[in-house]
């Protein structure tokens, strides 16, 4: 038996001031997005946006239904819609933030097990690392690669 220990890099900003003005700039569209979620349910508002390599940005927010997996969290909607319009162009980078009673939560807000995995066969898709922008009042979590979120993820791609 050996025992492993797996690494993971990230850096944590305390204001969203300290972020660059590009991934500040997709935060603010992530919070703004969360306005957009349907949740009658937890009253949890989740906001995405993505930055595709070509500039563009695609926002989204959670959509809940009664039946519970039938909705969907904001990362993934934010996701698809960005590779069904630009299948070709790689995903630059992706940000995530919550709203509860109208205020942005003060402790980062992760994105679930399901958002994860897409994210990385988003990744794989593209052939070049999403960097991951996690907000909120209290701090900011940015991840260079999905890898740092999801060190075991399931890989099924055909390889070449």
């Amino acid at each position: 038996m050996q025992e492993k220990t797996i690494n993971i890099r990230y850096k944590e900003y305390e204001s969203v001031l300290e972020l660059g003005q590009s991934d500040r700039l997709l935060l603010e569209k992530a919070i703004r997005a969360a306005s957009g979620a349907y949740a009658p349910y937890s009253h949890f508002n989740v906001g995405a946006a993505v930055r595709l390599e070509n500039g563009e940005i695609f926002t989204s927010a959670n959509q809940e239904n009664a039946a519970f997996p039938s909705g969907l969290c904001a990362e993934r909607s934010a996701l698809f819609y960005a590779q069904s319009q630009y299948p070709d162009i790689p995903v630059a980078a992706l940000a995530v933030a919550a709203v509860t009673d109208g205020k942005v939560t003060p402790e980062p807000t992760y994105p679930c097990g399901a958002c994860r995995q897409v994210l990385q066969e988003s990744q794989e898709r593209g052939n070049k690392p999403i960097r991951v922008i996690i907000g909120s009042a209290g701090r900011i979590i940015v991840t260079e690669s999905v890898a740092d979120l999801l060190p075991f993820a399931f890989d099924n791609l055909p390889r070449q």
